[in-house]
């Protein structure tokens, strides 16, 4: 396996473009719990070029029906990225001043339960701007979200095959 540069850039003009959009590749989850983490995914995808094969554990998707919950799901997505030694994009826990263009930003509750994914698509006065889906959003200011506690994820590559 070897490792091969994430490139910020294309999951940004993917995040851009398809902000306010739905791509029909891919399903709309809009209804069955929200589109984020679909789109986050999607997003990661056009930066990497990689899904990572694996039944269950791993990261794909290929249809509604045939899809890892890693691609849907806020916490299958963080553990995927956190824990990945595989093919695919993988990623570190960091601290906001380490927040990258194409990197992740995951929202919780007091509880710490997380429920919403994001894709930093830039800054302003060292505030990460954000592309989501669900509630739309390109360029949109984290500090506008309402949410107890976030965590970031810097992605630091892409196993490749």
């Amino acid at each position: 396996m070897k490792t091969i540069e994430y490139d910020r850039l294309k999951a940004l003009f993917y995040a851009r473009r398809w902000a306010f959009a739905r791509n029909p590749r891919y399903y709309n989850f809009d209804g069955l719990g929200g589109d984020c983490t679909n789109f986050v995914s999607q997003c990661l995808y056009a930066g990497s070029g990689v899904m990572n094969p694996t039944p269950v554990f791993g990261w794909y998707y290929k249809s509604l029906n045939d899809r890892t919950a890693s691609w849907t799901g806020v916490e299958f997505l963080y553990r995927f990225l956190i824990k990945n030694t595989a093919e695919g994009p993988f990623a570190e826990e960091v601290t906001l001043p380490y927040l990258r263009i194409g990197d992740v930003i995951q929202l919780g509750n007091a509880a710490g339960d997380f429920y919403h994914s994001c894709l930093v698509c830039g800054f302003r006065n060292g505030i990460p701007l954000v592309a989501s889906h669900t509630y739309d959003a390109f360029n949109k200011p984290l500090a506008s979200y309402i949410f107890a506690k976030a965590r970031f994820l810097h992605i630091k590559g892409v196993g490749a095959p």
